[in-house]
């Protein structure tokens, strides 16, 4: 435990972010589970907890501006579209977009691959051209493809992953050919927390002439993300993984070809003009944003990016990059644990999965919630991935820029009690 002291040090040394008034801002960690059980927060990547500042924005809007966008010349509708249109533009600044007309606002990151998938692969994609995945994918990032695929008769390719979690870049030659039409991968993995050479799996798409779209539901929570320095030609991610609101995600595109793709929906709001015989088409975004939009949640999402500017992405991927290491090592203290992905906290978001032997990872997270530790166990949206490891499920504790060393020492003395549970 001595090394782990010095970590503790060398954390409170280097002040990354003030973890305690952050605390004080996510209401719901004041939150006892059972009684005199504080809730311990260590599900982050599945969808994490909102700050206040967010929950007041959304509430505002609806007692002070509530109305419709874009239709109306009265006060509150010019309120609620500067609010909604505001957010976006904060938005596209985030990721580092040269127009807020290359972000579309989705439903959610799922959404986004649908889109590009409906859209621009129903146009692009034909019988025999091939579309190239990753092992480690969120069904989100797998299965639009595979109907596309099937649909079109179209053949599905993946890169496998290694032993230790990182993608197998060797096979890369092989798989990206004159053939190969999409490249779409995720720049961390939700399961083994896998930080992807996004940049370099970006240009090898392009050397063949592939376009290339990111999952970026885990990372534009948890660093600095530049879609102009990725050059990725698509980009997905959702907003309530990221201090805002559920119903609400963006995906990001090059605007030469968002402008040539069709609509995903029809109705209102995605048209100029509209007759008897047929219809033109709206400008960039709202082309993709048929009917009323998630006003509120959009301000909220727009909200959720102010909070994590003003903490500073750098600061927030320093800290969790040091949770994470401080996670292992504690981790690696527990009797038959086994932990998936990369060891080191360098190539790893702030995502620890990992089975206990002689306990099923579902009786694991039961026994933590009992304790007030809130971690997910199963497949986590990527049931391929676990059956290429040989097993069904693991449990997942992932943090956030509210986790402090003591929650995860909860989790691992949690750990230890499920083993005597158990009696192993």
């Amino acid at each position: 435990m001595e090394k782990l002291q010095k970590l503790k040090d060398f954390c409170s040394f280097l002040n990354m972010l003030n973890v305690q008034s952050i605390r004080a801002d996510f209401p719901i960690l004041n939150r006892e589970i059972y009684p005199g059980v504080p809730l311990v927060f260590l599900d982050s990547a599945a969808s994490t907890q909102r700050p206040s500042v967010v929950l007041e924005a959304m509430d505002d809007y609806y007692r002070q501006h509530h109305a419709n966008v874009h239709r109306g010349i009265h006060r509150l509708s010019e309120e609620a579209t500067e609010l909604y249109e505001g957010a976006r533009e904060r938005i596209a600044d985030f990721v580092n977009a040269t127009g807020s007309c290359q972000i579309i606002y989705t439903r959610n990151a799922t959404e986004g691959f649908n889109l590009v998938a409906y859209s621009w692969g129903r146009t692009n994609i034909e019988e025999g051209d091939e579309i190239l995945l990753t092992e480690m994918e969120h069904h989100a990032n797998l299965i639009p493809w595979q109907m596309l695929a099937k649909e079109k008769g179209a053949v599905l390719r993946y890169v496998p992953f290694l032993e230790d979690g990182t993608l197998d870049l060797s096979t890369l030659p092989k798989l990206l050919t004159e053939k190969t039409k999409l490249f779409s991968f995720t720049a961390v993995s939700n399961v083994f927390g896998t930080v992807n050479p996004v940049r370099q799996l970006v240009d090898a798409a392009h050397a063949v002439g592939a376009l290339a779209m990111v999952d970026a539901a885990q990372a534009v929570p948890h660093m600095p993300v530049d879609v102009q320095a990725w050059d990725c030609d698509f980009m997905a991610f959702s907003g309530h993984k990221m201090c805002g609101p559920t119903g609400i995600g963006v995906l990001f595109g090059k605007r030469e070809l968002l402008d040539a793709m069709p609509p995903f929906m029809g109705g209102g709001d995605m048209i100029l003009r509209v007759d008897f015989e047929g219809a033109t088409w709206n400008e960039l975004p709202w082309k993709f944003e048929a009917g009323t939009p998630s006003i509120a949640e959009a301000i909220g999402l727009g909200t959720a990016v102010d909070y994590l500017n003003d903490l500073g992405m750098d600061e927030v991927h320093a800290y969790e990059q040091f949770l994470t290491g401080y996670a292992l090592e504690s981790l690696s203290e527990v009797p038959g644990l086994r932990l998936y992905g990369p060891a080191s906290a360098g190539q790893k978001g702030a995502v620890t999965s990992f089975t206990v032997a002689g306990i099923h990872p579902h009786d694991v997270a039961d026994i933590l919630d009992k304790q007030g530790i809130a971690v997910r166990a199963g497949h986590h949206c990527a049931m391929p991935l676990h059956h290429r490891c040989g097993i069904s499920a693991t449990t997942r504790a992932s943090f956030y820029l509210h986790t402090t060393t003591e929650e995860i020492d909860k989790l691992v003395a949690g750990l230890h009690h499920a083993r005597q549970v158990f009696r192993l």
